[in-house]
């Protein structure tokens, strides 16, 4: 059975890209997705080849055909974001300021306005030396990550059908907004990768929160737990209150940068605490039950 495990965190800079890569080297028979299209880098660790690339559209910009338009001005004066302006003997777009609402469309008496679906980004399928990974990149100042979140994962979840994958490794984005519900849905289990500080532990609570109000199994991860092992307590304490599954502790290593500048996931360069971490952690995940599993017990 297809288990889909997505890692994500509250906030970013936990560590969760680094511990998500090191899954990728450690599990077997698995297609990789990267869903932090907004900032992606889990290529950096990866290594990956690219076989195919694909565009993502999503949301419309208005167009004024120069050739017909009979400059009534009728389209600028119904605008509400001051999108059309006059420009000599024309009206013109300006495709930053336009929303795609369709306004100036439906109102252009000629019907020579259209609505064309904007570039977005890309997502591409690309070979690693760990197996197939799915990754996009979305353009500077475009919206709807959401859109291709659901994209490359709906990608990745076809390679792991045809090729009779048993794991979807996920990296998701931090936070909690639209790409991350779309990282969320569907998955069998949430990996939450937090640091023992405050502000980690505020927002592990708020993504605890989010994966329950979704009935997605969690569990939590705690990177460089000894740089405050009171803290860390209080995440573990956390787990027992939330019902959340505890899945292990990586301490703080320096070597950790020097991995990085390999651009290698981290079990592969070294044996010491954090790559013995992060194996009994993987450990731990992939005998973790799911929804599924729970379901039908």
């Amino acid at each position: 059975m297809l288990k889909q495990i997505v890692v994500i965190s509250g906030k970013g800079g936990t560590g969760k890209t680094i511990f998500t890569a090191s899954l990728a080297a450690l599990a077997k028979n698995k297609v990789m997705v990267d869903c932090d299209v907004d900032a992606a880098d889990l290529h950096l660790l990866l290594n990956p080849r690219v076989v195919e690339t694909h565009e993502f559209r999503s949301g419309k910009t208005a167009w004024i055909d120069p050739a017909l338009c009979i400059a009534c001005g009728k389209c600028s004066e119904v605008c509400r974001f001051d999108a059309i302006a006059e420009s000599g003997d024309d009206f013109v777009v300006d495709p930053l300021a336009c929303e795609g609402c369709g306004l100036c469309a439906r109102i252009c008496p000629v019907e020579i306005i259209e609505m064309r679906e904007n570039l977005c980004g890309e997502w591409y399928l690309s070979e690693t030396p760990y197996g197939p990974f799915v990754h996009a990149k979305l353009g500077i100042a475009q919206e709807n990550s959401g859109k291709l979140v659901a994209d490359v994962r709906e990608a990745a979840k076809r390679i792991a059908q045809s090729r009779s994958l048993d794991y979807v490794i996920i990296d998701g984005p931090p936070g909690i907004g639209c790409p991350v519900l779309a990282s969320l849905t569907d998955t069998d289990l949430a990996v939450i990768v937090t640091e023992p500080t405050l502000s980690g532990i505020h927002d592990a609570r708020r993504v605890v929160e989010l994966t329950r109000h979704f009935r997605i199994p969690a569990g939590i991860v705690i990177n460089k737990w000894d740089i405050n092992p009171e803290k860390s307590r209080e995440i573990e304490a956390l787990c027992s209150e939330e019902g959340v599954s505890f899945l292990g502790r990586i301490p703080f290593s320096k070597h950790v940068a020097a991995s990085l500048i390999k651009a290698r996931p981290y079990v592969e360069t070294a044996q010491d605490d954090v790559a013995d971490a992060i194996r009994a952690a993987w450990k731990k995940i992939d005998s973790e039950p799911t929804g599924k599993d729970r379901r039908s017990s």
